[in-house]
């Protein structure tokens, strides 16, 4: 099956983006391995391709170069650390429009290319975080738990139009991101790429990467009990 795709990663120069792009050439795709500068690409067996998310114009010519795309991996973040009272408000801002508007501008120049093609898959990079509220991530977590919604949403608006939409969960990863977490409170970046491409493939609704995830999950459905 992965000989037949052709897919986009946005935030592909490094961290868990980079991942993505690796483990998809490795099962036979053609990658588009995106980034706001492309030369800082250096992945082997991908095409380079400039796209800042957070700018329609960069995203409508992203759409027209890479117009064989079947997968989309809704990988660009930012993490600014800022709280909701005391915390700059364009930082706060810098958060949703990453993490909501800037997804989304990608979304909707891609899902015709993608439904052009015959259909394919959408995955979008969301967070723990998206379901635990913490006051020290505030502006994050209100960015991801408006991505979870956007992402649930799309998923019922796509799927007669051939597209399966995927969530992906994680915690904290061994990423640039997540710098001042201590090693052991983090997982491979490579581990969880692995897990997220096997359940975009399998049509996943859900992918919980780690045991963090997967803890407050289930903690959601008893608290709603």
């Amino acid at each position: 099956m992965t000989e037949q795709i052709t897919a986009l990663v946005t935030g592909a120069n490094r961290g868990l983006g980079r991942q993505f792009a690796a483990e998809l050439v490795s099962r036979g795709a053609k990658v588009y391995a995106a980034a706001r500068r492309p030369e800082t690409i250096d992945l082997p067996g991908v095409v380079p391709i400039q796209l800042d998310i957070t700018d329609p114009a960069s995203v409508r010519a992203a759409a027209a170069i890479a117009g064989d795309v079947t997968v989309l991996v809704n990988n660009a973040g930012v993490s600014t650390q800022a709280d909701l009272l005391t915390g700059p408000i364009e930082d706060i801002r810098l958060e949703m429009e990453t993490h909501y508007f800037g997804t989304l501008n990608v979304i909707r120049e891609f899902v015709p290319v993608i439904e052009k093609n015959g259909g394919g898959s959408i995955l979008d990079v969301l967070s723990v975080l998206s379901w635990y509220h913490a006051p020290a991530f505030g502006a994050y977590s209100a960015a991801k738990a408006a991505g979870w919604a956007m992402t649930d949403a799309l998923r019922t608006e796509l799927a007669p139009r051939g597209i399966t939409v995927s969530a992906l969960h994680v915690g904290f990863m061994d990423t640039d991101m997540a710098s001042f977490v201590p090693d052991d409170q983090k997982i491979s970046p490579a581990v969880v790429a692995k897990q997220a491409v096997d359940g975009l493939l399998s049509g996943q609704a859900e992918i919980l990467a780690d045991d963090l995830s997967r803890n407050v999950k289930a903690g959601l459905a008893t608290a709603n009990s």
